[in-house]
């Protein structure tokens, strides 16, 4: 026995179990031991499976990468580029050319105003993500940025000092950070419409997904939860998708580390209140078990989704397959449509029992700030509304014209149902 050792390898080279290519044990080692090649065309398959299934970009769309400098929305353009790169070799390698290449631009939102980042920074950071966006090309992408406080509120030349004003009447932290959120995709919404944009990508990945299950059941979003944990979502003007939804963060910032891609990590705003808790909690869960964050995805994918979670039926984009596919699925198990009442604030459907105390306070006849109340999903109201009265009176005067509007057509739409 004595005579016996055990000696090391001298190469610790170990080999892809999909391919077989060896792969250097100094370059960092992707999830499950696959090369980059094989990690990058796995992280690839499932974006475009989600986009190809769910039917998220036709030939005719124009679609808008919301970019917020991390590495989930630098992933999601680089993916979409690629696609748009095929589909212009396909179209100039057609003959009769019949199906043309969509189009792509690139949206940031300035949030300066509520962030601690300075106005040079944010300068300096604009011109390296024009700088992305032009190295991304052909095709050609055009850069949009919106200031948030000016999307929020167009027209008016004291856009900072109202943002300021209609935070500063939010007491709760969590409610403020959220509603901060609602306003960036206000914004998003505004450009996209403003130029043309028929679909917004956003970077979501398995991560945020998972983070923002535990913290809606937390905050009592349990009924609308269904609807933020889809592909898709068509309750806004302009449909938001997810192509990124079966990707974890850790592998999309592994890629980015992996294939060069840069990406403005400072510009990320630390979530506060309920949402940096939940978030810390799942870091946290992960060192034990990197899995944790999908499987809570995938039992969040067992609840029931709502009507609005589907692209909305085209006449244009009637010929691809993958639209095929999905009308052959539709067609097997028919589901009812029904028309949910959206918040104003979060745009979360209302249960049975906010509808009913919706209908009862319509019927006497409210102030509108009273009726605006009543058109708000509970936890909006618990978070995001103030208490007192003239604290509600403030914010009600600084809302945004679009969610005000939202509200008055859900008024509009219940007075006549009560006729």
């Amino acid at each position: 026995m004595s005579s016996l050792s055990v000696s090391a390898p001298k190469d610790c080279r170990t080999s892809c179990p999909k391919c077989g290519e060896e792969t250097a044990p100094e370059n960092p080692s992707p999830d499950g031991g696959l090369c980059l090649g094989c990690f990058r065309a796995s992280l690839f398959g499932k974006f475009k499976l989600a986009v190809t299934a769910n039917s998220m970009i036709s030939p005719s769309d124009n679609v808008l990468v919301a970019f917020s400098g991390g590495p989930s929305s630098r992933v999601a353009l680089q993916f979409v580029h690629e696609m748009q790169c095929k589909a212009q070799k396909n179209f100039d390698a057609s003959r009769d050319r019949a199906l043309p290449v969509f189009g792509v631009g690139v949206a940031f939102i300035d949030e300066s105003s509520v962030s601690s980042i300075t106005s040079d920074e944010v300068r300096e950071v604009i011109r390296e993500i024009g700088a992305i966006v032009s190295v991304l090309a052909p095709p050609v992408k055009e850069l949009h940025v919106g200031v948030l406080e000016s999307a929020c509120f167009a027209g008016s030349d004291d856009g900072r000092e109202r943002l300021s004003g209609l935070l500063g009447t939010i007491g709760d932290v969590t409610g403020r950070d959220d509603f901060v959120r609602h306003l960036r995709m206000l914004s998003l919404q505004k450009i996209a419409l403003e130029n043309g944009y028929n679909r917004l990508v956003l970077g979501l990945c398995t991560s945020n997904i998972a983070c923002h299950v535990i913290s809606a059941t937390v905050k009592g979003q349990g009924y609308s939860l269904p609807a933020d944990v889809q592909y898709v979502d068509g309750r806004w003007e302009v449909p938001v998708v997810f192509p990124l939804r079966d990707c974890p963060s850790r592998e999309l910032s592994l890629l980015c580390q992996l294939d060069g891609l840069k990406t403005q990590r400072f510009l990320d705003r630390p979530s506060s209140g309920i949402n940096g808790l939940v978030s810390s909690f799942l870091a946290r869960l992960q060192e034990e078990n990197p899995s944790r964050e999908r499987t809570i995805v995938r039992t969040a994918e067992k609840l029931t989704s709502f009507s609005f979670n589907k692209i909305p039926e085209t006449e244009s984009n009637d010929i691809l397959a993958a639209r095929r596919r999905r009308r052959a699925q539709s067609a097997k198990r028919e589901e009812p449509i029904h028309s949910e009442v959206l918040c104003p604030v979060c745009s979360s459907p209302l249960d049975l029992s906010e509808s009913q105390i919706l209908k009862t306070v319509l019927r006497s006849c409210p102030t509108r700030d009273k009726a605006f109340a009543a058109h708000c999903c509970q936890s909006c109201n618990f978070q995001i509304l103030p208490n007192e009265s003239l604290n509600f009176s403030d914010f009600y005067s600084l809302l945004p014209q679009p969610m005000m509007e939202r509200a008055r057509d859900i008024a509009s739409a219940n007075q006549a149902w009560l006729r």
